[in-house]
């Protein structure tokens, strides 16, 4: 087989759109020389270094995202805000504000041409050991890609996790209101898992004010909330039960 028609399998192997990374390609035997050729014959062309897209495709960051988890098996993944939003858990979200939050592992970085390329919205990235890299993730369809984004306990706790600098709380609270058919085995190993004392508390605060069925299932006594006071918030309302100073508006939400 000639090395045009086996980078055409290559490539075609991969769904339309998708971005494909230097490292896999080499992995699968092509040089950086041949890569230079194909870019030289119009076949593929370079969105920075370490990254090529198929002449007549545009990448959307859809197709970065994929990339990165198929090919690089990172761990990067669509979170927070935007997972509930494409989940269709959190209707009042708008995705129009054209604001994309990532999440990813501890220590582990975004590219350099991913973020140096303009993908039309403004991508808000996170790394975090907070919760384990592969747990709590679903498989979604977007466009042409099957992306691993978090599933709907796993995106509020990102959310709580990035409360109340970068999330307001009493959103967060509407997002659990809207949450009530979570399995309480899939919320309990989740809060067991999660290793911020903040989250679980607030997550547990507010399960409990909703008071959806699924929360009488948990066991709170096998997750660990810590010792001591925290304070979210200057001049809020103290919650004895779980030692956190919460905003006036979210104590007082009905």
């Amino acid at each position: 087989m000639g090395k045009e028609q086996k980078i055409n399998q290559l490539l075609s192997a991969q769904p339309s759109g998708a971005v494909y990374l230097s490292s896999w390609l080499t992995e699968n035997g092509f040089s950086t020389q041949l890569l230079n050729r194909y870019k030289k014959s119009n076949w593929l062309y370079s969105l920075g270094t370490g990254a090529w897209m198929r002449v007549g495709e545009n990448p959307t960051y859809e197709g970065a995202i994929y990339a990165l988890q198929q090919q690089a098996e990172s761990s990067v993944h669509i979170g927070g805000k935007t997972a509930l939003s494409l989940l269709g858990k959190a209707h009042y979200l708008e995705l129009s504000t054209q604001q994309i939050i990532l999440f990813g592992g501890h220590k582990e970085k975004l590219p350099a041409w991913f973020t140096a390329y303009n993908w039309k919205v403004k991508i808000n990235y996170f790394s975090s050991s907070f919760l384990p890299a592969k747990s709590g993730l679903q498989t979604l369809e977007q466009r042409n890609f099957s992306l691993q984004i978090s599933n709907p306990i796993r995106a509020l706790l990102e959310c709580l996790y990035l409360a109340p600098k970068k999330q307001k709380l009493v959103e967060c609270y509407e997002i659990m209101e809207g949450l009530n058919n979570l399995r309480p085995k899939h919320v309990q190993d989740l809060l067991e898992q999660c290793t911020s004392i903040k989250v679980k508390r607030l997550f547990l605060y507010m399960a409990e004010k909703v008071n959806h069925d699924w929360f009488t299932y948990i066991d709170v006594a096998k997750i660990d909330i810590g010792k001591g006071k925290r304070s979210l918030v200057k001049d809020g309302v103290y919650i004895a039960a779980y030692g956190i100073t919460v905003p006036k508006a979210l104590a007082e939400y009905e």
